[in-house]
């Protein structure tokens, strides 16, 4: 009976430890999940940028984009938080794009001038992303990181060149990154140069066997290159020329040996050399 009573008493102390409040362990691993409160002001741009990646990531897309902002108004280098205000900006204006043109029309018929097309919020944040990391390269030129996301937004932008460079610049300087291998490998297949890509995607599968993007992109990339081959291999119009010459001169420089050979008793027509097959004609495919 005395066993019975201890141990209800230590039950009810274990309840009474659990429920005061205390954090435990289990509660610390959710604390990275905790969303920032609505209207949160921020004085740490840091920590306004770790908070809204954080929200552009479960799909809190509008208050992303407000916490961002306060990023780049508290840090205008901040050039992460520009890019990614950018990517949260182009999923509003895919949202939105209906009510958007649907507003554009208005306006002009209102006004009745053609509107000047005005720079997307994206594009904007894109472009200031660019600046950004232009300036971390400019104090550290060795920083592949910068150089690698500075690429990403030239990519946004739809500057392929530009962002070829910069993917370049940072697998020179840090080849051994896996994503880094595989932007590239993306950016060669977006520039259709297919047979350049397949070796950094080839070195991004060698780092990461399990880089399912890199073997997606690898098929592209070699099935780009087989229609490129595909569609420099010469006609078959091209041989059947070539070989109806060589027939010809051939039947020339045969021709004198004829006449010179024995006669032969009655007549004896001299039938025409056979006339090669046409092969058939083929369209070669267009790159898809």
């Amino acid at each position: 009976m005395r066993l019975f009573f201890l141990t209800a008493v230590l039950c009810a102390f274990c309840v009474f430890v659990g429920c005061s409040g205390v954090p435990t362990e289990s509660s610390d691993a959710n604390v990275d999940h905790i969303l920032p409160a609505e209207g949160t002001q921020y004085t740490d741009p840091n920590q306004a940028l770790a908070d809204g990646i954080k929200l552009l990531d479960t799909g809190e897309t509008d208050r992303a984009i407000d916490v961002l902002n306060q990023a780049v108004t508290l840090n205008p280098g901040l050039a992460e938080a520009y890019f990614h205000l950018g990517i949260a900006y182009s999923l509003v204006e895919t949202r939105d794009s209906d009510v958007i043109e649907e507003d554009a029309s208005v306006d002009s018929s209102q006004t009745g001038k053609d509107k000047k097309e005005r720079k997307k919020n994206s594009e904007i944040a894109f472009q200031r992303a660019v600046d950004g990391f232009k300036k971390i390269i400019a104090a550290n030129k060795e920083d592949h990181a910068a150089w690698f996301n500075m690429g990403r937004a030239y990519n946004k932008l739809n500057e392929d060149e530009d962002a070829l460079d910069a993917f370049r610049e940072a697998v020179e300087l840090n080849p051994e990154d896996t994503e880094y291998q595989t932007e590239l490998g993306a950016i060669l297949i977006k520039l259709a140069r297919y047979r350049e890509a397949i070796a950094p995607l080839k070195k991004a599968l060698e780092l990461d066997p399990g880089n399912m993007e890199a073997l997606e992109l690898l098929e592209d990339a070699e099935a780009g290159r087989s229609r490129i081959n595909y569609q420099t291999t010469p006609s078959p119009k091209t041989d059947n020329k070539n070989t109806n010459t060589n027939s010809a001169a051939s039947n020339a420089n045969s021709q004198p040996a004829n006449t010179t050979s024995t006669p032969t008793t009655g007549n004896v027509s001299k039938s025409p050399p056979p006339t090669p097959r046409p092969s058939p004609n083929r369209t070669p495919r267009q790159n898809s």
